[in-house]
């Protein structure tokens, strides 16, 4: 008999950050995220997480619980999981947006048919690779601080380095790379976020400014709003440096669009954004017969789903960038097992599905 979906518990978690972690767009000392578990009648246990970010994916806590908890929980139950394709298809078209609890419960159904087939999520997905390389993100604050920040960081073996821009003064930002460059010198890769900060107009000079002085920056991710594909298009088609488009990319039909226009050089696929592995996937498949490599991130995530996010990534030869130093963040996991992190390194487990367990 076929095991069928049994029952599914979500669960808020709170962990404090090691170190408060700033962007353009907010400050986080506490993560606070729900935890998801999918039980099968076989006793199996799918895991899978959403992160409540309202200020980028729009969802909040009280969201994530009531599309899991009464809108799309109840719909699964009884589900065999010999039809997943049914379960995927559910989850997806329950309700529009809400891609945080979409991507939870995709996550958990993944878990669970990875264990069915007795192997690591990535290998199910087509183990490309078992490791992947991570940067890591400088915390925001004066450039004294940003660059003992980065040198602790290149003393524990990143070689890769994720800087937070998108100040109201480009000249301000350009200072800020330019002392960092300086300071780690030429051999260290250099990624720029400015997390939607900058007008387009803005964008261009700053970037423009940095290519003239050979700052060698490697990308830059969502130089403006999210919503503004012109302005994306405007930016990529006018710097030389890659444009990493991430906010603006939620679903296939964004990545379409915004493709077709020469927005971006690049794509940055989330889970909390895409809604799950599944669309992912298909975002990367688009992007990859445009020729446009991907990048797979993470909001402010616990080891559940950056290990699915891992996953994800060493499974695909397009996914040629990782920004993965999510979980590395937390005071502590709230669960056991999943990756294991030596500097940038990142290693998948080899146990079933995501290698993730109860502690």
């Amino acid at each position: 008999m076929e095991p069928t979906i049994e029952r599914i518990v979500s669960r808020d978690v709170a962990i404090p950050l090691k170190e408060p972690f700033k962007t353009a767009l907010r400050t986080v000392t506490t993560a606070e995220t729900v935890l998801v578990a999918i039980y099968l009648s076989n006793g199996e246990v799918g895991y899978g997480e959403a992160a409540p970010t309202p200020v980028i994916t729009g969802d909040s806590k009280a969201s994530i619980h009531y599309i899991i908890d009464d809108l799309i929980g109840p719909k699964l139950i009884g589900m065999s999981l010999s039809n997943s394709e049914a379960i995927k298809q559910l989850i997806d078209t329950a309700a529009v947006h809400n891609s945080s609890p979409k991507a939870a419960l995709n996550i958990a159904i993944n878990d669970l048919l990875a264990k069915q087939y007795q192997a690591p999520l990535s290998e199910v997905l087509g183990g490309f690779r078992q490791q992947v390389v991570t940067d890591y993100t400088v915390s925001v604050g004066t450039s004294t601080e940003m660059i003992s920040h980065a040198k602790r960081l290149i003393s524990q073996s990143f070689h890769t380095l994720k800087v937070k821009v998108g100040s109201d003064s480009e000249q301000h930002d350009l200072q800020k790379v330019r002392e960092l460059r300086e300071a780690v010198g030429p051999e260290i890769k250099i990624r720029l976020d400015a997390n939607q900060g900058w007008h387009p107009k803005q964008a261009v000079t700053a970037i423009q400014a940095m290519e003239a002085e050979k700052l060698a920056v490697e990308l830059v991710e969502q130089p403006v709003a999210a919503s503004d594909f012109e302005g994306m298009a405007y930016v990529t088609q006018r710097v030389n440096t890659p444009i990493l488009a991430d906010e603006s990319i939620f679903s296939v039909a964004d990545a379409d669009r915004l493709i077709h226009m020469g927005g971006c050089d690049l794509i940055n696929l989330k889970l909390m954004k895409a809604g799950g592995i599944d669309n992912a996937l298909k975002i990367n498949t688009l992007a990859e017969a445009a020729g446009i490599s991907c990048m797979v991130g993470s909001m402010i995530e616990s080891v559940v789903s950056v290990t699915a996010a891992a996953h994800l990534a060493a499974a695909k030869s397009n996914i040629k960038y990782v920004d993965l130093d999510a979980s590395m963040m937390f005071s502590e996991n709230p669960m056991a097992g999943g990756i294991k992190t030596v500097g940038e390194l990142i290693t998948l487990p080899k146990a079933n599905g995501l290698g993730i367990t109860e502690k």
